[in-house]
């Protein structure tokens, strides 16, 4: 176990209460598993370059993390970012959200597709394939876009850099999908590119839950800035905090689980289950 309990702190999401014990036994175990699947991958690359005469740069293996709002895939995601940057042949591990490759607000408008943000015709899909399809293929820098949860919009004049990583986790609520996208990118899916997926997962009424406290915890912090795009959320009690995240979750979070994210879990090579303490309780692995 390599970290300490203040970097536990850091990692941890709004609302969760992952422990250094759960990190010991769940994470820790999966961060080996990676770590063997990436030595492997790298084994095979340098096997390919011996038979052929030639020396490539290193591709990254590209790990995908799907799931629902609120179902904690940014901390596995962070957590195992800390852990797999620990093991000596990878030490670069880099992290993408797809929340940068959402359309700005100003195009959902324009497409009446606000109340559909998070849905996969939200997403600039053509243009996530090209940034994942250039890291994977070795190039030396390559720039995603950022997205602000407290504007609740893409960025205009604020990029992030990847540069030649070991391992890229890329982390979204659709990323396992397959099949035809209302945005694009033809017959070719951000998937194919994934090295190694994994689907975070819960009983929907518990993550219905954890989304409601979870409003409740942002309206106390994050709401109350007045650069906040929910700001207009901070004066509610606790009976209106409570409907109006119900009414979210029912209208738009809840129907993109159903129809969308849920459908991807038997696509995934790990499936984390957690229970209603946050903690994971199962872990199935593919093993072909």
């Amino acid at each position: 176990m390599t970290l300490t309990q203040d970097e536990v702190e850091r990692l941890r999401g709004t609302n969760e209460n992952v422990s250094i014990d759960e990190i010991e036994r769940i994470y820790l175990s999966v961060s080996r598993l990676l770590n063997l699947h990436v030595g492997s991958s790298q084994d095979l690359a340098r096997a390919t370059d011996l038979f052929l005469g030639e020396l490539h740069e290193r591709v990254p293996y590209v790990i995908g993390i799907a799931g629902s709002v609120a179902v904690g895939k940014s901390t596995t995601s962070r957590v195992l970012q800390a852990l797999l940057a620990r093991w000596p042949n990878h030490p670069r591990v880099e992290i993408i959200t797809t929340d940068g490759f959402l359309f700005p607000n100003a195009v959902l408008e324009e497409r009446r597709l606000m109340e559909r943000k998070g849905f996969p015709e939200a997403y600039d899909v053509r243009k996530l394939i090209e940034v994942v399809a250039a890291i994977k293929s070795g190039q030396a820098v390559v720039e995603v876009p950022l997205y602000s949860h407290l504007v609740y919009d893409v960025l205009d004049d604020e990029v992030g850099r990847i540069e030649q990583p070991d391992i890229v986790i890329v982390e979204g609520l659709n990323v396992l999908q397959s099949g035809s996208s209302p945005s694009g990118g033809g017959s070719v899916f951000v998937s194919d590119y994934f090295d190694f997926k994994i689907y975070v997962d819960a009983e929907e009424a518990t993550i219905r839950e954890w989304y409601v406290q979870r409003f409740f915890a942002l309206r106390e912090s994050a709401f109350s800035d007045p650069r906040s795009f929910f700001t207009r959320y901070a004066s509610l009690d606790d009976g209106e905090a409570r409907r109006t995240a119900e009414d979210i979750w029912d209208r738009i979070n809840g129907p993109n689980l159903t129809e969308n994210i849920l459908p991807t879990r038997d696509r995934a090579d790990l499936v984390l289950t957690k229970g209603a303490d946050h903690a994971v309780e199962r872990v199935r692995l593919r093993r072909a």
